[in-house]
């Protein structure tokens, strides 16, 4: 990712500003067609509802939105003393990144196939398909993208650890339902990369363990 990263900024800095913003439009109709086929594999749209509307009213009781734009501006500080590292939109480029890394179903299953069975496949592929978009993403928005690698190693290093427990708790049922939780935000990152609405996508991130806990709940109650 990180070289993918670095390549597409030197790439972004030799495109003309029209070029770039067709390409980060391209992007963002591609991760539209992802966020709605993720969503559409929900069993039960009032379960996907109910995670969005209850984790986007936590995310912004916690202000999880503004904690990583602050946290975008911390790195893109730290960068300052190299100035071709922060070229572009840093912070806009490490925000959109760490989410599009992080949302998804090869974010949880790779990694909990991996922390229990050590088998890193599902993650090798991710980790390919990432340092493409990478490339793409930092052609436009800068090198702020290389730093969403530190979210990802958090995030996903998180649920390689706590795979035995996931493993025993969550089922197929959860993990869709959880899957659809994390399109609709996809479909939220969309819309911010084609300028249609500044949508505070990880206001929503607590959607993503509400959903397979109203799954839960739905199941005992019929």
């Amino acid at each position: 990712m990180i070289a993918g990263a670095g390549l597409g900024t030197l790439l972004g800095d030799r495109l003309p500003d029209r070029i770039r913003q067709t390409v980060i439009y391209g992007i963002g109709l591609i991760t539209l067609v992802l966020g709605m086929q993720m969503a559409l594999t929900t069993g039960n749209i009032l379960v996907v509802l109910l995670s969005i509307m209850l984790g986007g009213m936590l995310g912004e009781w916690w202000r999880l939105e503004e904690r990583l734009n602050g946290l975008g501006r911390s790195f893109e500080k730290a960068a300052s003393r190299y100035p071709m590292l922060t070229r572009g939109d840093f912070t806009r480029g490490f925000v959109t990144a760490s989410l599009v890394f992080c949302i998804g179903p090869m974010t949880f299953l790779g990694s909990i196939e991996d922390g229990l069975t050590g088998n890193f496949r599902l993650l090798a592929i991710k980790s390919v398909l990432d340092g493409f978009a990478g490339l793409a993403f930092a052609a436009s928005m800068g090198f702020g993208v290389a730093f969403a690698a530190l979210t990802v190693l958090v995030f996903q290093g998180g649920i390689t650890l706590g795979a035995g427990f996931l493993q025993e708790v969550l089922t197929e049922s959860m993990i869709t339902e959880m899957t659809a939780t994390g399109g609709v935000m996809i479909l939220g990152i969309g819309f911010l990369l084609l300028d249609i609405k500044k949508v505070k996508v990880a206001n929503y991130l607590p959607a993503l363990a509400i959903a397979p806990l109203l799954d839960l709940l739905r199941t005992a109650l019929l």
